[in-house]
This record gives structure tokens, sequence and C-alpha cells, in this order.
């Protein structure tokens, strides 16, 4: 994002985030306030006070991911807004499966679920 200051940040999630919604954030000070805007689950972890994980907040988990799928989504040399959610959902599937055999478990899904052709 080219504006990260508080009042943007804060736009873009009154506008896209329910107010019961969990928030897991780090330390930023642009999320700061959130509770005043009616915002209740608001979780932080303080990288800066050497703090990478509170067992309420798994913002390091959601670090790792966001990581890892901006490395595979770069490989595409950019994405079409109507296929970006797929690819996204491919990163989640690659990295929630990622100590299993990917051929065998897809293999598997395909048997149980077979595609139907019209």
């Amino acid at each position: 994002m080219p504006n990260v200051s508080r009042a943007a940040l804060q736009g873009i999630i009154k506008g896209k985030v329910a107010l019961e919604s969990v928030i897991d954030s780090d330390g930023f000070r642009s999320y700061n306030a959130l509770v005043d805007l009616g915002y209740r689950k608001d979780y932080r972890v303080d990288h800066g006070g050497n703090e990478f994980a509170d067992g309420a907040s798994p913002i390091n988990g959601i670090e790792n991911f966001w990581g890892i799928a901006k490395v595979r989504l770069a490989k595409c040399r950019g994405l079409s807004r109507s296929t970006f959610n797929l690819h996204l959902q491919e990163a989640e599937f690659r990295l929630n499966h990622r100590k299993e055999d990917l051929y065998k478990l897809i293999l598997k899904l395909v048997r149980q679920n077979p595609l139907k052709l019209s």
C-alpha cells in the first residue's frame, strides 16, 4: 500500500472488516485506536519488544503465509482480478498440506469429487 497512515488503514478496515471480526496485528502504530472505532477483538504482538506470538494472536503464521503467497504469486507475473482469489486459495492449500504428498492428495480428492462434464 502506498499510504499506510492511520487514517488510510482505518478507512480501509472500516470499509471491509465487520466490527465483530477478530483482528490480529503487529504493533504498527497506524492500527492504534481500532478499539475507538468499535473493534473489540484486536490482538497484537509487539515485534519491537521481541514478541512474536502471544497465544491469542497467530500473527507470525499470517506473516509466514503472506511471505510464501507473495513468492508464489510473483511467479505468475501478473494475475487478473477474477482469478486472484483462486491463486490465493491454492497458496493456502499448499501451505496447509506442505507436509503431505500433494500428488497423492489431489488424486484422492479428484476420486472423491469427480469432475462433472456437461
